[in-house]
């Protein structure tokens, strides 16, 4: 370690030698979030530190990611009036209106 880099705390982008990536922002019930390119949906929340955006059907429990790869169904989301959505398998796009997910997503079904 150079003496430039001791006792100075580095970001993983530093560790990299990344870039900064394009930025905008996408809608989150009724605030607005900053997203950047290559982020998922789940990660875009979980930047603005929200954990929970769904509730279940039976009991209203809230839910948010649990396996982050698409397997558990916990991450729902409504994108853009399309329920039922994985977030942490749907990227975010300049404009995106998520809103959190009540039971089904299916409200006007009946189900």
């Amino acid at each position: 370690m150079s003496e430039a880099t001791r006792g100075r705390r580095r970001s993983p982008r530093d560790l990299v030698g990344g870039t900064a990536a394009e930025t905008w922002s996408l809608r989150f019930d009724d605030r607005e979030l900053p997203a950047q390119a290559g982020q998922s949906i789940a990660a875009v929340l979980w930047s603005a530190g929200i954990l929970a955006w769904r509730t279940t059907r039976e009991s209203a429990a809230p839910r948010g990611a649990f396996c982050g790869i698409g397997s558990c169904y916990d991450c729902l989301v409504t994108v853009n009036g399309r329920p039922n959505q994985r977030a942490c398998l749907v990227p975010a796009r300049p404009g995106d209106h998520v809103t959190t997910q009540e039971g089904t997503g299916h409200d006007d079904l009946a189900v």
